[in-house]
């Protein structure tokens, strides 16, 4: 269990640094990011070690690196080039719905 653990916590770490890297831009901070990421790793070999039992080292690993995965795309932000769209579109100055014109 204890290689598992370590194994988890380093596949996270390093999944961590590549979304650091990568998605610089629309992460939170650095230490954020590099500290969910064994932290994900490390819940996830919990849960898949729990789910199925000693001797499945690989499946474990894998179970890790997915609830890492998932942890860290959860920190992703939206792009800033992302066109917002403002929530009063098709109203009418009173609040009215517009009819629209084809």
């Amino acid at each position: 269990m204890f290689l598992e653990a370590l194994g988890s916590a380093l596949l996270g770490f390093a999944l961590a640094w590549v979304f650091a890297h990568r998605l610089a831009d629309r992460l939170p901070a650095r230490g954020i990011v590099l500290t969910a990421g064994p932290l994900g790793g490390v819940f996830g070999a919990l849960v898949t070690h729990g789910a199925l039992g000693p001797g499945h080292f690989l499946a474990t690993l894998v179970g890790a690196v997915a609830v890492a995965a998932v942890l860290l795309s959860l920190l992703v932000r939206p792009s800033s080039r992302r066109l917002r769209r403002s929530a009063g579109l098709g109203r009418g100055v009173n609040g009215a719905a517009r009819p629209y014109h084809l």
